[in-house]
């Protein structure tokens, strides 16, 4: 069973945690860590020999276009994150829509290769907001993967549907669909995917959990992870409890399970599954 491993191309500072303490025209002044915590999650997936798929912010690859050619270089995919990692719940239709336009056409002008896959700052397409897909599709984006089909206080839809599949889209369009992965416990959707998910649990329960989709469900796992995942020594920003739990807790462990799970588990692009499952 391939799977599919998935970058958020962000640096620490563009977390939506941070978004009502670091105003987002301050970005440039902030230490970047960009650079030295890309390489490193470059440096492992090239000792497996494995390629995974980057959702790129464009405010990233604008002022890092080096690194951009560098993922492709390797064989890794470009995919569009948005701009300025603005959750579609603050966008309008319209400035959506400039969003991702502009967003496309940036790592398309870098690369030279059609972007295909987006996903939402902050996995937040939600039932108010499905009207994102319509955009996307429109504008040619072939997939998405941004609905989480959970229960969380800033993005979820918990009854979406738990893997990749298509949705119908007005005029007789359609877009695919890979949701970040989870499993069922107690008829609810228990979120295995990455992030601080893999993070906060044992690495023993997400094997677990992927093997279950795997084996027992005979669906693909997509895991997510961003590159300051990998950086213990990064700022620490003064922010709530919460805040700093869900960013800053088990920095220190987020190389190791994932070395754990390329070595235990195929992956592959969004795009390779795409052609994998959609034939």
């Amino acid at each position: 069973m391939l799977n599919a491993i998935t970058i958020d191309l962000e640096d620490y500072y563009h977390a939506s945690a941070f978004d009502h303490i670091i105003d987002k025209r301050n970005w440039g002044n902030m230490e970047s860590r960009i650079q030295q915590n890309l390489e490193k999650v470059l440096s492992i997936l090239d000792e497996y020999k494995v390629k995974a798929t980057f959702f790129t912010l464009g405010w990233i690859a604008e002022r890092h276009p080096i690194l951009i050619r560098t993922i492709v270089n390797e064989g890794h995919e470009i995919a569009s994150h948005g701009y300025n990692h603005k959750m579609i719940n603050y966008h309008s239709k319209d400035s959506f829509k400039e969003d991702i336009i502009k967003t496309k056409k940036i790592l398309e002008d870098i690369t030279g290769i059609k972007t295909k896959g987006y996903r939402a700052p902050t996995f937040s397409i939600t039932n108010s907001s499905l009207w994102a897909l319509d955009i996307l599709c429109e504008h040619g984006h072939l997939y998405d993967s941004s609905i989480f089909p959970i229960r969380h206080d800033r993005y979820g839809i918990p009854h979406a549907k738990r893997f990749p599949h298509i949705i119908k889209l007005n005029g007789n369009r359609n877009i695919k669909e890979f949701p970040p992965s989870t499993i069922r416990i107690l008829e609810c959707n228990f979120p295995i995917a990455g992030g601080g998910y893999l993070r906060l649990f044992p690495i023993k329960f997400i094997e677990w959990g992927i093997k279950k989709l795997n084996v027992v469900e005979k669906q693909p796992a997509v895991i997510y992870t961003h590159p300051w995942e990998f950086d213990p020594a990064q700022p620490r920003i003064p922010s709530s409890w919460l805040c700093r739990f869900r960013h800053y807790s088990n920095l220190d462990s987020t190389e190791k399970k994932l070395r754990h799970l390329i070595k235990n588990f195929k992956f592959t692009t969004l795009n390779k599954m795409c052609t994998y499952l959609f034939k």
